[in-house]
């Protein structure tokens, strides 16, 4: 891909944002405090599920292994 066709992509991205949120019928410093907010928001969110999705998902795997009778690392004895 050339760097023209990314930049119309981007653009066109760019562009159906605003007509999804409405935001083109804001004023500038409105549409500048709203993306604002939605880059916050989206931020957090995804710091959020890179924080604590791992810690559930080790905890339901745990969960379940001990359900289905699988034993843990820690438990099992290793004979010579």
């Amino acid at each position: 891909m050339d760097i023209k066709r990314v930049k119309d992509y981007i653009y066109w991205l760019y562009y159906q944002y605003q007509l999804i949120t409405c935001s083109y019928v804001l004023e500038p410093w409105e549409q500048s405090m709203f993306h604002t907010i939605t880059v916050t928001v989206f931020a957090m969110v995804v710091y959020t599920a890179y924080v604590f999705v791992p810690i559930h998902v080790r905890l339901a795997f745990e969960f379940f292994s001990q359900i289905f009778g699988v034993q843990p690392d820690s438990t099992v004895s290793v004979v010579n």
